[in-house]
């Protein structure tokens, strides 16, 4: 595996970056391009392990896609809601959105599928998406372990109006069953179990039909989302915005390390849920504003961060930006309702708490939740755990510390190939 060692930056920060396009923008346009009426051109794609995968799954699939990654374009054009192959095998790796979507899409399909994957994600849970589908009357054939990828899946032809989904584990499995609804060219009433019905990704995916030409029917405070029947996706010319997840890292570094950040093209206004962790950082003690760039965050003025307790349910993604940050601050920092994040591409809470232990700082696992103290970080090697996230919100370390080095580093390639090129543009 390869290691990076994170060189510390002895100066407070005042410059701006980029990061990629947002990978669940990118995947779900994607999806929604294929099904659509005609050409769709998506500009600012993400071009990373998962989108790539994405990607090569649509082409294996039949689907006719023109990729210009120096131009970060994608131009597909769609079948008006039909898979161009009866008979097909993808591979989607380890992304999670690649998995879920296209499983679905697939289970509305008239054919016969097989989709593999990584190890990794042959871990992670999908038998609640899988039971939906089988009631809707798709057909799955477990190729090795029950409830769990790879499968043959065998596309339904019956029209049942109702199906009942449990997004307890993932939010993806109520995404995948909205944007695939209307292949069926009937009215589908989705209900739901658990308590994550409007979460920020759930929103991501109605806001994008709803650009894509396609109406949803859901009422605030409602667990139940209706698609009408008899619509299909428009193309479009989509311009996909900046990745927020990735621009919170370099958020986070203005907090540790003063001075400003820009993060170009990310906006107050944009549709991701991880803007909420801009609020974090403002009761943490930093300065969030917003120009014709983008949104700036400056380190605070006292140089000194606030300890806080907050709920990350919605945005836990960047609980591990946060937790990498906790021990600058002055106070302990309280990360609650984050349980979910047991179940994403490693049980991230025991990684989050075992490596900040390693590095000398207490960290107490509560189960939903984590405690963390601030303390002296020590050197160490960071284990990443094949995490993506693991990789880069531990980074942040070494910008404060000497001796930080992160093993398997290049495993942020699954959303952001370049990350610590742009990390040294901050020196």
């Amino acid at each position: 595996m390869s290691q990076y060692e994170v060189k510390t930056v002895d100066h407070t920060l005042n410059c701006s970056v980029s990061v990629p396009g947002s990978k669940s923008i990118t995947n779900r346009a994607l999806l929604m391009a294929a099904l659509g009426d005609g050409v769709s051109t998506l500009e600012g794609a993400l071009f990373s392990d998962d989108s790539r995968y994405f990607l090569s799954s649509l082409v294996s699939l039949g689907f006719v896609i023109e990729s210009n990654e120096v131009e970060k374009e994608v131009i597909v054009h769609g079948c008006s809601g039909k898979i161009p192959k009866k008979e097909a095998e993808i591979y989607v790796g380890s992304a999670g959105t690649a998995a879920r979507f296209l499983t679905t899409m697939l289970a509305f399909a008239d054919g016969t599928y097989t989709i593999r994957c990584s190890d990794q994600m042959k871990k992670r849970p999908m038998k609640q998406l899988f039971d939906a589908l089988t009631s809707l009357g798709a057909e799955f054939t477990y190729l090795e372990k029950e409830g769990h990828l790879p499968v043959v899946v065998k596309g339904t032809s019956k029209h049942k109006t109702e199906v009942t989904i449990d997004t307890t584990k993932s939010t993806q499995f109520l995404s995948a069953l909205l944007m695939t609804a209307p292949m069926s060219g009937h009215k589908l009433e989705i209900h739901i179990t658990g308590d994550r019905a409007e979460g920020a990704y759930v929103q991501i995916t109605t806001h994008m039909m709803t650009q894509f030409g396609v109406e949803v029917k859901h009422e605030s405070g409602s667990k139940t989302f209706t698609i009408p029947k008899e619509q299909c996706y428009s193309a479009a010319f989509y311009r996909i915005e900046p990745d927020v997840s990735a621009a919170c890292y370099f958020y986070a570094a203005a907090a540790i390390l003063g001075g400003s950040v820009t993060v170009n093209r990310v906006y107050l206004n944009s549709m991701q849920g991880d803007k909420k962790f801009l609020s974090v950082l403002e009761q943490m003690g930093c300065k969030v504003t917003e120009g014709e760039k983008g949104v700036t965050v400056t380190g605070p003025e006292s140089g000194k961060l606030q300890g806080i307790t907050v709920d990350m349910e919605d945005f836990s993604d960047q609980s591990m930006t946060l937790a990498a940050i906790a021990p600058f601050a002055e106070g302990p920092v309280h990360i609650t309702h984050i349980g979910h994040i047991r179940l994403q591409e490693s049980d991230r809470i025991t990684a989050i708490v075992t490596e900040l232990k390693r590095l000398g700082i207490h960290a107490e696992d509560e189960g939903d939740a984590i405690l963390i103290r601030p303390g002296e970080v020590k050197p160490c090697m960071v284990t990443t755990y094949n995490d993506h996230r693991m990789a880069m919100s531990f980074a942040l370390i070494g910008l404060r510390e000497a001796g930080i080095v992160i093993d398997d580093y290049e495993c942020c390639g699954k959303t952001f190939e370049n990350y610590f090129e742009v990390l040294e543009e901050l020196r």
